[in-house]
C-alpha cells in the first residue's frame, strides 16, 4: 500500500494524505476522518511512508527477546547482554528499545516487521525452528541474530563457541577421574542448548565415556528447572559423580538439589556450569563453569547491525552474511573438586588467567 493507492481510495491528493499524516491542522476535520479511516481499513503504517518522504532513520534498534517477561529479569544472561548492547548504540547515537516478543503474538510481529519504528533488530535466542526469522527476512527487514541458525546461513549471527565450551567442561571433569558424567541441557528447541549438548557428547567421546540411559535430563534455563532436572538424575542407577550442566542459573538450582538430597559437592558429586554470572562466583561452593563474554555479544551485535545500517546501499547488496564466534573458557572453581577449601577462603578466590582456555579460580 502507497501514499498514491490511500490518496486514490480516499479521493483526495497525495499531498492531502501527507498532509494528514504529519497533522497539518490546516486539512478540514471532513477530509482528515476520510484519510484515517481509509488508512485503517488497510492497515497502512504512517509512520513508514513519513519516514520515507524525509529521507531520514528513526536511530532506534530493537531488541528482541523472545521470552515472557518473568522469565528475562530472572535469569542473569539477558541484563548482561542488553547492558552490551545498550553500550554499543550509545557509543554512536543509536537508541534501544527492548520488546519482549512471544512467538504466539502475532500483531506484535506485525507491528515490528511492518511499521518499522525501528531501523533495525538485534533478535536474542536462536530457535531450531523459526518462521519469525523467516517473516523478517521476507520483508528485507535489516537484523542480527545472538546465536546461531542453522535453517538461515544468510543472517548475519555473532555467537559464542557453545560446543567447544561444552566439551572442554567435560573433558576437564574426565581428567579429574569422573567416569559417569551427566548433563542438565537447556530447552531442546533452542540452538545454544542444542550446542551444549553436542559439547557434553563430544567430550564423552573425546574421553572414551558412554553415558547410560537417563543420563541427559532437559530443564529450560530456570533455577527450579535445575533443581528438578538434579532430583531426577539423583534417581538414575548408576548415579552420576558430575553433572554438566548448560547454564549457571539451572547449576544453581543443581546445587540446591544436592544439598536436599544430603549430598556433599564436590566430595559427593560434582558440578560444572555455563555462563560464569555473577551467582557463579558466590554459590555454595563457588561454582566451575564456563565463561562466556556475554556483554561483549551484546555489544558485537549492535555494532554489526549498525555497521550494517551506516554502510552504503551498494555495499549492502554485495555484503555476504557474517558469523563471528566468540571464544569461551573454562573458570575452574571449587565445585569440580579441583580446589577444595574451607569455607572462609571461598571469598578470596580469584579469576587467574591460564593457557589452554581455562581460568583457575585460586585464593
Amino acid at each position: 500500500m502507497t501514499l498514491e493507492e490511500i490518496a486514490r481510495l480516499a479521493g483526495v491528493s497525495r499531498s492531502t494524505v501527507s498532509r494528514v499524516i504529519n497533522d497539518d491542522p490546516n486539512v478540514n476535520d471532513t477530509t482528515r476522518e476520510r484519510v484515517w479511516q481509509v488508512v485503517k481499513a488497510n492497515d497502512f503504517h504512517p509512520n513508514t511512508a513519513a519516514r520515507a518522504l524525509a529521507g531520514r532513520r528513526s536511530r532506534v534498534i530493537g531488541l528482541v527477546i523472545p521470552q515472557a517477561l518473568n522469565a528475562i529479569f530472572a535469569d542473569p544472561y539477558f541484563p548482561l547482554l542488553i547492558q552490551g548492547s545498550a553500550a554499543a548504540c550509545d557509543e554512536r547515537g543509536y537508541y534501544l528499545m527492548l520488546s519482549l516478543v512471544l512467538r504466539q503474538a502475532d500483531d506484535t510481529f506485525r507491528w515490528l516487521i511492518r511499521a518499522r519504528h525501528m531501523d533495525g533488530l538485534l533478535v536474542a535466542s536462536a530457535l531450531a525452528e523459526d518462521t519469525f526469522l523467516t517473516r523478517l527476512l521476507d520483508e528485507h527487514f535489516p537484523l542480527v541474530l545472538v546465536g546461531r541458525s542453522p535453517a538461515h546461513a544468510d543472517i548475519t549471527t555473532v555467537d559464542v563457541d557453545n560446543v567447544h565450551g561444552a566439551s572442554m567442561a567435560v573433558r576437564h571433569l574426565a581428567q579429574m577421574g569422573y567416569a559417569r558424567i551427566a548433563t542438565i541441557t537447556g530447552p531442546t528447541n533452542m540452538v545454544a542448548a542444542l550446542d551444549r549438548r553436542e559439547g557434553y557428547l563430544c567430550g564423552l567421546r573425546a574421553m572414551g565415556i558412554e553415558a547410560p540411559a537417563g543420563y541427559v535430563q532437559a530443564g529450560d534455563w530456570s533455577e527450579g528447572s535445575g533443581t528438578q532436572a538434579m532430583e531426577r538424575l539423583l534417581r538414575v542407577t548408576p548415579r552420576p559423580d558430575a553433572v554438566f550442566v548448560a547454564s549457571d542459573n539451572m547449576a544453581v538450582g543443581a546445587l540446591k538439589a544436592a544439598r536436599a538430597a544430603g549430598l556433599r559437592v564436590p566430595e559427593d558429586i560434582a558440578v560444572v556450569g555455563f555462563d560464569d554470572i555473577g551467582p557463579a562466583a558466590t554459590a555454595e561452593p563457588p561454582l566451575t563453569t564456563v565463561h562466556q563474554p556475554i556483554d561483549q555479544l551484546g555489544y558485537l551485535a549492535a555494532s554489526t547491525l549498525i555497521e550494517q545500517l551506516e554502510s552504503a546501499p551498494a555495499a549492502e547488496t554485495d555484503r555476504a552474511a557474517q558469523h563471528p564466534v566468540l571464544p569461551t573458557e573454562l573458570v575452574v572453581r571449587a565445585s569440580c573438586g579441583q580446589a577444595l577449601r574451607p569455607a572462609a577462603n571461598y571469598a578470596a578466590m580469584q579469576r587467574v588467567p591460564s593457557e589452554g582456555g581455562v581460568t583457575y579460580s585460586q585464593a
